[in-house]
Parts: structure tokens; sequence; C-alpha cells
């Protein structure tokens, strides 16, 4: 019995040492790389060689440095970076020390400058090429024994290249949406607001061009008394065969908390906010730089305050209902 005991006792110190878990580290890891975009206009045959800064402010870790092209994903400016390299554009380090597709060691607060060649090799087609300098931690192997959870994150800098030999460039834009969002259609693209809601605009362009453009010009929006309201655009590059949404500023605000309004399921150019009455025109003049195409566009919107004359009507039926009442 006291041989039991013993055992019992000794089973009873040591289970709860077996169900402590093997410590587990996470790696810190947190990155910059700078300049973040590269607008690159160059003849065949030429070269040029740009330096990166690569920040580690996180844990000690190892890096890989890559190039891969990119295309546009969708029209808000997203991009899809493809799996494998591809074009004529040439890349590589001027580094003693890296290499592209080599890891190589960054400690903690260190900064690794990156000297990256660009050549562009004769008898190239006119056009753009799109590509990024990754820069993807490479996770370490977990140890026997020792719990690793094996973080890995990815940063990278965009580099546009126009490649022109007569220093042209092919620039093909083209609105294809421009319209107000929600409200009442009446009859044909007749859109009627209450007088209080907030008026979402959206404003597409398409560029059937070789090469990127940037937007430049206003959103007008003129009363039915002559009263304007300019909004600048925000210029953005829209790559070459592609679509983006552009946006305006200065741009009211919806409340999108738990998606209860109908304007928070599609992304918006501006958003009218103020108390209209009546017909409104909404006009766009869009500009490309020197010797492209201005491009325009309009449309109309009515305003009436619907919700005031039937809180108004509601208020007159209950306070006749309160009189009729009275006087039986």
């Amino acid at each position: 019995m006291k041989f039991k005991n013993i055992l019992l006792t000794i089973l009873f110190l040591t289970i709860p040492y077996s169900l402590i878990p093997n410590p587990s580290f996470a790696q810190q890891v947190s990155l910059s790389l700078s300049p973040p975009l590269l607008e690159l206009f160059i003849k065949p045959g030429k070269a040029i060689m740009v330096a990166y800064k690569l920040d580690n402010l996180g844990d000690p870790t190892f890096l890989n440095l890559k190039i891969l092209p990119f295309e546009a994903k969708d029209n808000l400016g997203n991009i899809r970076i493809k799996p494998e390299f591809e074009g004529p554009v040439r890349f590589s380090l001027d580094n003693t020390d890296l290499t592209l597709d080599q890891p190589f060691f960054l400690k903690t607060n260190y900064s690794q400058q990156i000297l990256l060649r660009i050549r562009i090799p004769e008898n190239i087609t006119d056009g753009d090429y799109y590509y990024s300098l990754l820069a993807e931690t490479t996770p370490p192997t977990a140890s026997e024994g020792i719990g690793s959870a094996r973080a890995k994150a990815t940063i990278g800098s965009n580099i546009l290249v126009t490649i022109s030999n007569s220093g042209n460039i092919d620039i093909k834009p083209k609105i294809a949406l421009f319209s107000t969002r929600g409200g009442l259609t009446l009859g044909q693209n007749i859109k009627v607001f209450d007088s209080s809601d907030k008026i979402p605009v959206v404003l597409t362009v398409v560029n059937k061009g070789k090469n990127m453009m940037k937007p430049e010009g206003q959103i007008s929006l003129k009363g039915n008394f002559g009263e304007t309201i300019k909004y600048d655009i925000i210029s953005k590059n829209i790559l070459a065969e592609s679509e983006r949404l552009l946006e305006a500023t200065p741009s009211a605000t919806i409340n999108c908390d738990q998606g209860r309004e109908q304007k928070c399921l599609f992304s918006t150019t501006l958003i009218l906010s103020g108390f209209f009455i009546g017909k409104y025109n909404l006009s766009t003049e869009i500009r490309f730089g020197e010797n492209s195409p201005t491009i325009f566009a309009s449309t109309i919107f009515y305003a009436f305050p619907f919700k005031i004359a039937g809180g108004i009507l509601l208020a007159t039926v209950i306070i006749i209902f309160i009189i009729k009442r009275k006087n039986e």
C-alpha cells in the first residue's frame, strides 16, 4: 500500500510538466523598401542604375530579391503579380555581395542598399512594361522540439518602364462611365434623389493606348440657379490597355457600419453632400498632358424633398384626424 502511494505521488508530480507545451517563437516582420515607385522613360539600347534602400525594422531574417512582371487586376488600381519573369527588359544587381534570387541575411535595424541595373536591348517594340522589385523573407527551418511560426512576408517596389524610339507616347483615353449611382431611375437615364441624400458619382476611364497616362481635370456640378462647384480629380496612373476608377476631392463620406448603406456596395469617384432641389448638371473635363487629347462627359440628375414632403403630409393627416375626433 505504501509503494502504491509513492507511485501515485510521482505520477502526480510529473504529469503537469508533460502537459506544458513546447515554446513557440513568432517572428516579427517589418520591412521598408524605397523608392516605392519608379517611372522610367527610356530608349532602346540604353541602361540605368537605380539605388534602393531596404530597411529591416523587425527580427533578423533571410531575404530574397526577385523581379517579376505585373498587370492590372481591376479598375481600382490593384495589380496582379505574374508567377514567371517575362518581357524584354533586363535586370541585374551591381552589388558585389548580392545577387537576384539568392538569399542574404539582414539584421534588426540594419539597412541594405540595392543597386539595380535596368538595361533595354536594341530593337525593342515601343510600349510599356511593368515589373516589381520584390524583397521576400525566407523563413528559417524549425529546430527539433521547438515550435516555430514560419512567418513569410513580401514587400515590393513597382517599376513602370516606357520604351520609345521617337520620344513620343501613345495615349488613347476614353470615358467608360460617368454617372450617378442609386436613387430612382425614371425613363432613360433620368435619376431622381431625395434632397437630403448623399449622391455617389462614378467616373471610369479606359486607356486604349500602349503607354500609361495620368489624368488631370475637374468634375463640375451646376445647379438650376447657375451655382457651380468644382471637384479636382486626383492624378493616378492608368496602365496601358486597362481601366481605372478615378477619384476626386473633396468628397463627403458615407457611414458603412454593418453594411446598411446600399451606397457602400460599390466604389465611388465622388460623393456629393448637401441639400439639392431641382435639376443639376454634372460634367467632367479630363486632360493628359501636352499634345494629348482632352475628353468630356456629362450627366444630369433631379432632387426633390420627398422625405420632408412625406413628413409634412403625415403630420397634416394626423392633425386633421385629431381635429375631427375633437369635433365629434
